[in-house]
């Protein structure tokens, strides 16, 4: 391992609680090696739009902690990452007023 951060991108789902990260054949990326091996501290970012006209940008950006566990789900049965999230900063996702761009990220300490 040579201590590089990885950034991919990735499909989830999210129940509420946890983000799941599965696929076809999770097992081989270097995202569930990772935890694998010992290092449970992931980052996982969200960028989405809800329109181009007007322009109106969302997202969400989560720091947590990631164990591997069998899951069924979206992407099927088998290996997924299930992240915890600790910390996390989220734009837009409920905005105030519709048509409008929203306002700064808000910040939100998971317990």
């Amino acid at each position: 391992m040579d201590l590089q951060p990885d950034a991919v991108p990735v499909g989830f789902e999210f129940d509420g609680q946890y983000f799941y990260v599965g696929g076809h054949n999770v097992a081989v990326t270097r995202k569930y090696q990772n935890v694998r091996d010992g290092n449970s501290k992931v980052a996982l970012v969200v960028d989405d739009l809800i329109s181009v006209n007007p322009w109106q940008p969302r997202g969400l950006r989560a720091y947590g902690t990631a164990e591997i566990v069998e899951h069924t789900g979206r992407f099927g049965q088998g290996p997924h990452l299930r992240i915890r999230p600790t910390i996390s900063w989220s734009w837009n996702i409920e905005p105030s007023e519709p048509g409008q761009a929203g306002s700064a990220p808000r910040r939100t300490v998971h317990t």
